[in-house]
Parts: C-alpha cells; sequence; structure tokens
C-alpha cells in the first residue's frame, strides 16, 4: 500500500525526519540519561517519562520513514475549470441549508476543523474533478448521504504554509 503524497509532503517530512534525528533524538537521549541517574528506575517517574518521550520520537521516526519510502509522488496539475488538489472551493450543502468553503488536500495535510477536506474522503472524493455548478452526492455511509452544489472554485497550488499532521 502506498499514500499519494506530493513533493512538497515528502519534503516536508524529510524535514521532520531530520530535525528529529539530529536534533531531538540527542537530547532525548541526555534525558533519559540524567533522569537515569536519578537512582531506583522501579520509582523513578522522570525516567519512565523521558524513555516514553524518546520512544515517541523514535516511532514518529519510523513512521515518516515508512511514508516517504513507499509514497506515490502526485501531481497538482487539474484543468482551468474543474476542482484539483489545494483548491478552495465553495459548495452549498443542502442538507444544512448553508455554504461551507473546503480546500481539498492530500491526507497527510487534511484537519476538517479548519477546512482542509482530504482527496480520499467521502467530500474530497465527490467533488475532485467537478465544475462549478455541479451537483455531487456525498456518501459517507449507507445511513449518511446528501448533496453539495459547488458554487465556485479558486484554484490553488501547494505551498509549504500548510503543515503536516504531527500524530
Amino acid at each position: 500500500m502506498y499514500d499519494e503524497l506530493t513533493e512538497v509532503d515528502i519534503k516536508k517530512m524529510k524535514e521532520e525526519i531530520d530535525y528529529r534525528v539530529r536534533e531531538l533524538r540527542p537530547k532525548l537521549i541526555e534525558d533519559v540519561q540524567t533522569a537515569r541517574a536519578f537512582g531506583d528506575l522501579s520509582e523513578n517517574f522522570e525516567y519512565k517519562c523521558a524513555k516514553q518521550e524518546k520512544n515517541r520520537n523514535d516511532s514518529r521516526i519510523r513512521y515518516l520513514q515508512r511514508m516517504v519510502s513507499t509514497a506515490k509522488v502526485i501531481s497538482t496539475d487539474s484543468g482551468e475549470d474543474t476542482v484539483g488538489l489545494f483548491d478552495k472551493v465553495v459548495a452549498f450543502h443542502e442538507k444544512l441549508g448553508r455554504e461551507m468553503t473546503l480546500r481539498i488536500v492530500t491526507t497527510l495535510r487534511s484537519d476538517a476543523g479548519k477546512g482542509l477536506i482530504s482527496k480520499e474522503s467521502p467530500v474530497g472524493k465527490a467533488i475532485l474533478g467537478r465544475k462549478a455548478g455541479d451537483r455531487v452526492h456525498v456518501k459517507v455511509s449507507d445511513d449518511v448521504q446528501y448533496d453539495m452544489v459547488i458554487r465556485s472554485i479558486e484554484k490553488g497550488e501547494d505551498d509549504e504554509s500548510l503543515e503536516i499532521r504531527k500524530y
């Protein structure tokens, strides 16, 4: 299985790996050694916390390395009048009776609370490649389905302003 990521996603992950390996890991190892010197490890809460933080960092490094090594690089190009990656879309949610502004992004940078919708989510799949004026059907599950009308599309580009998810 591979993840569809952009060049910017991969660059951001490599930068995070570099930071975690070169700067954060040595500091965390030092914290573990310092806490170990406090004495009895069975009752040493500082040691347990330092070890846990070091392990969490190592786990994140492995996760990012796996993502980079298995990623499929995708293009952000789309038609002039169709919804593509990083485009801002104003859509009317018919069931709720209100407009929503969404931005279609890769899964690694999605944050629904900020209107950053993954291209692999039900909404992302429904509107990707569609045009302004199109009515789309979004199927979340057999019980949850609704229609949206794409009102406008503002072309966007993949920039480094969108952070990758931390955990």
